[in-house]
């Protein structure tokens, strides 16, 4: 697969005078970061405790098809227990407000960010809206209906 030949635009709003655009920290970086616009120096999240980390920005995804979407940074991951508190976060094209990073300290330690620190990442990405047709059954496969560990763990 070849990289789009178009310039992919994408507008931001700041919300607060303390926000920073979203960036990428290398050339070949996949994801913008994402940076905590919090009020105080730091915030510090308890273990297992959520917090909803301010971006101070709001974004417009010009390109049809496409949504944002709100991944972990793999280092404050691996190495301090903080990710996505949902996951991955979903931003419809049609949303203009502020984007706000649910966080989720998986560790068994306090951990404490700072303002301005890279806390996600931001990839857009291609939707298909499928059309929904209901159906009385559907089509057999070799698996059928074989859920979790029905090929083993070989």
């Amino acid at each position: 697969m070849t990289a789009p030949t178009s310039i992919l635009r994408l507008k931001f709003l700041r919300e607060s005078s303390r926000a920073n655009p979203p960036s990428v920290a290398t050339p070949g970086s996949a994801g913008l970061d994402l940076r905590a616009d919090i009020e105080a120096e730091t915030l510090t999240i308890a273990p297992g405790a959520r917090a909803a980390v301010p971006t101070g920005i709001a974004i417009e995804i010009e390109t049809p098809g496409l949504a944002g979407f709100v991944y972990s940074r793999s280092g404050l991951g691996a190495k301090h227990g903080l990710t996505v508190a949902q996951g991955v976060g979903v931003i419809d094209p049609d949303y203009r407000g502020e984007i706000i990073v649910w966080l989720l300290n998986t560790s068994a330690e306090p951990v404490t960010i700072a303002r301005h620190e890279r806390i996600a990442q931001l990839i857009l990405a291609p939707v298909v809206r499928p059309i929904v047709t209901p159906v009385d059954e559907l089509g057999d496969t070799g698996r059928g209906e074989g859920g979790f560990g029905h090929s083993g763990r070989v």
